[in-house]
């Protein structure tokens, strides 16, 4: 299997943490970005066998940004597989398959926290493989992908648009958890309570889901960084747009406003404000 030779497209935090994991286990890998010195390997990720894609796609006032995506799918080699470990909008797998018919595309999503990215790279929870056809040659191509990651605890191949949800759900999940605990922390402060007391116990709920039980995230209150505030507006977008149910899209609408609040008010992530909401 490590006579596999392996290419990674971009060389951010995602990229490059795989790409050193991988030649780490012995595999030939080949890094391409628009940095030095990767920038001279763009020819050559034609041959690579399989190739990862991490390249930025966010999020803004003009909707879900593909086009960095689109411009690098092409590189990939005839009848390769590409595994597309960026965050991918609903349904947006699929189209990029129709789009370029002569390449396997495979949507794997990351679960990576930043202060601990090359462990968390090594050492997956998870593993999810989303194939966008239901067919022999895609499950294979699965199975393959399976065998290349790093080992994890859980794996399963799905369907695309199920894996893009389940990174939408890792990444709002968290955020919605922030913005909840920062409601309870309010009311406990309009109601002179410890909130100590309150974190010590929700520390220890096995119910309650605890990394996120806290109205502190990061360097302030509010969802922040360069993941939350993006996944969350591009979900909400996508339920808006497929879902016709003004109570819930009101709820997720809610859920936003109230972060942008937190987010002003502690003087957090202004430029990803800007970035997002132009704000």
């Amino acid at each position: 299997m490590k006579d596999i030779k392996i290419g990674f497209i971009g060389q951010g935090m995602v990229g490059k943490h795989f790409a050193d994991n991988f030649e780490s286990c012995g595999y030939e890998v080949v890094r391409y970005s628009k940095e030095e010195p990767y920038i001279a390997n763009e020819a050559k990720i034609k041959d690579c066998d399989v190739v990862f894609i991490a390249v930025p796609t966010s999020t803004t006032l003009e909707g879900y940004d593909a086009s960095i995506l689109r411009a690098v799918i092409p590189l990939v080699g005839k009848g390769k597989i590409a595994i597309l470990k960026s965050t991918i909008y609903p349904g947006l797998t699929k189209k990029l398959q129709e789009e370029n018919p002569d390449v396997i595309l495979i949507h794997s999503p990351e679960f990576l926290s930043e202060a601990t990215v090359a462990y968390d790279t090594s050492h997956p929870f998870a593993n999810i493989v989303g194939i966008p056809k239901d067919t022999d040659t895609y499950k294979k191509a699965a199975e393959l992908v399976h065998t290349l990651l790093p080992k994890a605890p859980f794996s399963t191949t799905v369907s695309s648009e199920e894996a893009e949800l389940i990174k939408y759900a890792h990444n709002c999940g968290g955020y919605t958890q922030i913005i909840f605990f920062n409601l309870i922390y309010d009311l406990s402060q309009a109601l002179e309570a410890n909130w100590g007391k309150i974190e010590e116990a929700m520390q220890a709920d096995p119910f309650v889901p605890n990394r996120y039980a806290r109205p502190i995230h990061k360097s302030g209150r509010g969802a922040g960084g360069r993941c939350f505030p993006k996944d969350f507006e591009a979900l909400l977008r996508s339920y808006k747009d497929k879902v016709k149910d003004e109570k819930g899209l009101k709820v997720l609408e809610s859920i936003r406003d109230k972060n942008i609040e937190l987010l002003k008010e502690s003087r957090k992530d202004a430029e990803i404000l800007k970035e997002v909401y132009n704000i």
